[in-house]
């Protein structure tokens, strides 16, 4: 579960922003900079994201992150089931303070 809500934060902020460096991503999400390449490596394996490099770009660590059809949904399904989760834990507090 922790896995999807970091994979879930990672494709979120790629989708708002993906000019972001990582180290501005990794900085943004509360990552280090080790465990966000290892989940955009993830992401990239498995087909969510795609990696450009601006090859012109004198500074060569510069990446575009671009989520693919695939990772857009998986980025929804990650949504909902994050949802349904809130949901749920929010009517189990409901009812632990309803029975006080």
């Amino acid at each position: 579960m922790k896995k999807e809500q970091d994979d879930l934060k990672v494709l979120r902020k790629i989708h708002s922003a993906p000019e972001l460096s990582q180290r501005k991503i990794a900085e943004d999400l509360g990552f280090s900079l080790g465990k966000l390449n290892y989940c955009l490596k993830a992401l990239n394996q498995k087909g969510y994201i795609k990696m450009k490099n601006f090859k012109k770009n004198p500074n060569k660590f510069n990446y575009a992150y671009i989520l693919t059809p695939k990772g857009i949904t998986v980025k929804v399904k990650l949504t909902i089931r994050f949802m349904k989760r809130m949901s749920k834990e929010y009517d189990e507090l409901e009812k632990e303070l309803n029975q006080r």
